[in-house]
């Protein structure tokens, strides 16, 4: 199977003409931004060598007749409340007809939720939750200003979603705005940008990307785009299985490069065909001690065991991806033949050799600065109504009663790595 091509024809499908990807695409921002506006905004991240990139994009503005009326720092890693705050008075000066990011995830989230203060004014936490931008919105008979999103890493899709994810970097918690007023309109993704990425982002980015699809999979069992989400997920995981140890034995791989861009950009689809559910409610705990990637990396096979009774059909799939790529051993593994836990432990083996493949950590134990305190914080976020969505996504949906006695052993057991202290409903 040819894995980028059927990427590319999905992200088709998917965006259209609304989306321009590949190598090299940089220089044709202007025309894209000009159909929606003449005044902008740019807001941007610094990464080593982001000038040539910015006079790339500055010069192809000014060839579309596009004039910049400011240019923004954007937002630190997990976009937190004070970088939103910072450029939400920014645009509010600026009063551009269209903003453009260029950034990851956090930059692209902070500017989504910025131009919801913007326009809509009020306290951000007004927002978080489904569809409350807009309720409000409709209510007032207005509309954001459109944004044009420029992702620089192969990692949350922000660029292509309805997803906004801010910190609060008092509490260490993350929260999260869903809705569709906020994808952005247009977007861009270059991916030569990401060739020089550092390792641990590109690492972390990946796995982001495998989280959103593996959790929207597991959950889209008796959903009718479950057969979409199938061919998301064998082609997706396939590619960041087969490649992110490419990327990391040889950062130079260009091809591998293009294989994780594709596979996290069908991760965006993924999350914009279903919901994420266990392992992203329980990273937005971690923040102030793993990355977002990292963190749903860690604790998603422990969701795997929980859930498998519910998803022995997705398992099949997503074990059969790990074992071609030689992570599961096919002479002692039939897939076939595997039950509920059984199948759930087998899968979650292959992405335990997986994650040991690319030195990233299994069980929270590992990490630094992690703590009994961590797990209390997740379980308390768990019951908040404003993350209900994650309970409500889970293929065995959770009720806050439920939480201590089913949610609380899987975090036990990820800080251990006994899978045995997980209990199946």
């Amino acid at each position: 199977m040819d894995h980028f091509q059927t990427t590319r024809d999905l992200l088709k499908e998917f965006k259209g003409s609304a989306y321009l990807f590949g190598n090299d695409v940089l220089g044709g921002v202007g025309d894209h931004v000009a159909v929606y506006g003449k005044r902008a905004v740019l807001v941007y991240t610094e990464f080593p060598g982001v000038n040539t990139y910015l006079d790339t994009i500055r010069a192809s503005l000014d060839a579309a007749g596009v004039t910049l009326a400011a240019e923004i720092q954007g937002a630190r890693p997990n976009a937190p409340r004070e970088d939103l705050l910072r450029i939400t008075a920014a645009l509010k000066q600026a009063d551009p007809d269209i903003i453009i990011s260029f950034g990851g995830g956090s930059t692209i989230d902070a500017v989504k939720a910025a131009e919801v203060l913007h326009t809509l004014g009020g306290q951000i936490d007004e927002y978080f939750g489904v569809g409350l931008v807009s309720r409000k919105l409709q209510d007032i008979d207005a509309r954001l200003t459109p944004h044009i999103a420029i992702q620089t890493a192969a990692s949350s899709g922000a660029h292509l979603t309805k997803y906004s994810n801010i910190t609060d970097l008092a509490t260490g918690q993350k929260k999260l705005i869903v809705d569709d007023a906020i994808v952005p309109p247009c977007a861009v993704f270059d991916y030569t940008v990401t060739h020089n990425a550092p390792p641990a982002l590109t690492a972390d980015g990946a796995l982001d990307g495998l989280a959103h699809i593996l959790e929207v999979f597991y959950g889209a069992v008796g959903k009718p785009y479950y057969d979409r989400l199938s061919q998301i997920a064998q082609t997706g995981i396939a590619l960041i299985v087969d490649y992110l140890p490419r990327v990391k034995d040889d950062p130079t791989d260009t091809e591998a490069r293009e294989a994780l861009c594709l596979a996290t950009d069908l991760g965006a689809y993924a999350i914009m065909l279903g919901g994420t559910n266990g392992g992203h409610l329980t990273s937005f705990s971690l923040v102030d001690v793993l990355s977002h990637g990292r963190a749903c990396a860690l604790m998603n096979p422990y969701y795997t065991v929980f859930f498998a009774p519910a998803v022995e059909e997705p398992l099949r799939v997503i074990g059969g991806v790990f074992q071609q790529a030689g992570y599961i051993p096919s002479e002692t593994q039939d897939f076939a033949s595997l039950r509920g836990r059984d199948l759930g432990i087998a899968v979650a083996n292959g992405m335990f050799a997986f994650a040991k493949a690319i030195d990233f950590p299994t069980t929270l134990g590992e990490v630094k600065g992690f703590s009994q305190a961590h797990i209390e914080r997740a379980l308390t976020a768990a019951k908040n109504p404003q993350l209900k969505m994650k309970l409500e996504n889970m293929p065995i949906p959770l009720s806050i009663w439920m939480i201590d006695k089913y949610m609380a052993p899987i975090l036990q057991a990820a800080a251990t790595g006994d899978v045995a202290l997980i209990k199946n409903v």
